[in-house]
């Protein structure tokens, strides 16, 4: 389950160097600008990664029954349509992770719905489909923890979401926040903690 891989799974591997940061950094300027060229050098250069980002989204959930390209794409399309100011390759891919949990959520909100809200003759719902609702109501449950947890300590969970969610290294990760990698560390140990003393909380004893 997804609160299982973030309370013990450690990062994914990083991103790879086929453009260097700061080249990246430039291509991602250039298609703010409205470079087409640019936003298609961009989307080769990260699909691999954006691909694996999309895999530890949907690790261990059944509750998405969207498939890793579906997801990929959705993504794309949203980034494309809303182009922001991205100041590196740590900040693109930050956003490109929150673009894709939007994404999870929105799938989830409407498959909960949807099984709730079917077909009024059908008195039970299978056994199948009964884990089904109840994933996809952890699922949200979870981004409601996520996004409680980065109201409360924004800086802890974009360390959370960077270091999970995207696979940048430690030192990365350091570098977009402008702080050290030990406070790195620590931030992360904290976000961790809270999470998993909110979901204890909420299954109970």
């Amino acid at each position: 389950m997804q609160r299982n891989k973030i309370m013990s799974a450690g990062p994914l591997t990083p991103p790879s160097q086929g453009d260097t940061f700061d080249s990246m950094t430039v291509l991602l300027h250039a298609w703010k600008r409205g470079d087409g060229q640019a936003f298609a050098r961009v989307a080769e250069a990260l699909q691999n990664d954006f691909m694996r980002m999309a895999a530890a989204r949907l690790n261990g959930s059944d509750a998405v029954t969207l498939s890793k390209g579906e997801v990929v794409n959705e993504a794309w399309l949203r980034l494309m349509n809303s182009p922001q100011r991205w100041e590196n390759r740590a900040h693109f891919f930050a956003t490109a992770s929150l673009t894709m949990r939007s994404v999870l959520r929105e799938h989830a909100r409407a498959k909960l719905a949807d099984k709730r809200g079917g077909n009024p003759q059908q008195l039970s719902l299978t056994q199948a489909e009964l884990g089904e609702e109840s994933q996809a109501a952890e699922l949200l449950n979870l981004d409601a923890l996520l996004s409680q947890f980065s109201r409360q300590d924004p800086r802890a969970a974009q360390v959370l979401e960077l270091s999970y969610f995207t696979g940048l290294q430690r030192a990365d990760i350091a570098e977009i926040l402008g702080i050290s990698i030990p406070t790195v560390d620590r931030e992360l140990r904290f976000a961790r903690a809270w999470l998993s003393e909110r979901l204890e909380h909420e299954i109970g004893p």
